[in-house]
């Protein structure tokens, strides 16, 4: 009970602090790219904030997130994870689903930031963009960061990897990073009720560059389910 009296206060807390945040990213979007990533920032931190104060969720991070020119596979169990990101990330680059770039506002926000929409159905001309995209954002020092199951699971759950996760790697180059986590236990996909609790973000051993299709589709989703057995 106390669970759903929690989570149904924070839904017109977070939400509705959240429209300011988005209506002054938009303005100051219109005119400073470094000014976007900070708004970025205010707004995943307002969003622990409300999750740690109203919610009772904390987050344990277990390893080292570094911002560098990395490629980070994280497990997706949760919304909590995608907007967490833009805190303990300094700028990412995140490679999501392009229908998330057709939400009003918040949508060209995020493109403005760097978030790249990939179309799953586009074949290898929609791959090849989203590698230029993606280098561009290298060069300029940033962390890319899938979630290569390409949506939420349950806690416990274990699906395949999006078959274009593998080409990413490959074509991208870059050492990458696996990240387990357990959000699925106090935020679960199938209702709005969060739970309090701790979340944990376990960061796994770095994959080197160059492995074949096989091994390094068996290593990451070995890796990224570490907190599911």
């Amino acid at each position: 009970m106390l669970a759903a009296i929690r989570s149904i206060l924070f839904i017109p807390l977070f939400y509705g602090g959240s429209t300011p945040i988005i209506i002054l990213s938009f303005l100051v979007a219109l005119f400073s790219e470094s000014g976007t990533h900070y708004m970025a920032q205010v707004w995943s931190r307002y969003h622990y904030f409300c999750a740690r104060f109203i919610l009772g969720i904390k987050v344990e991070i277990k390893g080292e997130i570094r911002n560098e020119p990395l490629l980070y596979v994280f497990k997706h169990e949760s919304m909590f994870e995608t907007i967490d990101l833009l805190r303990i990330f300094d700028k990412p680059v995140v490679i999501a689903k392009k229908e998330l770039l057709v939400i009003p506002l918040w949508g060209w926000i995020a493109k403005k930031h760097g978030l790249l929409g990939i179309d799953r159905n586009g074949g290898g001309a929609a791959m090849r963009q989203i590698i230029k995209q993606a280098k561009k954002a290298v060069a300029e020092g940033r962390p890319i960061v899938i979630f290569a199951e390409g949506s939420r699971a349950h806690h416990g759950e274990r699906p395949e990897l999006q078959t274009g996760f593998a080409g990413i790697y490959k074509l991208m180059g870059l050492p990458l990073v696996p990240v387990a986590l357990d959000s699925g236990l106090v935020s679960p996909r199938d209702t709005f009720v969060q739970k309090s609790g701790v979340i944990t973000y376990e960061v796994q051993p770095e994959i080197e560059p160059g492995l074949d299709r096989d091994d390094i589709r068996d290593r990451v989703h070995e890796a990224i389910n570490a907190l599911n057995d």
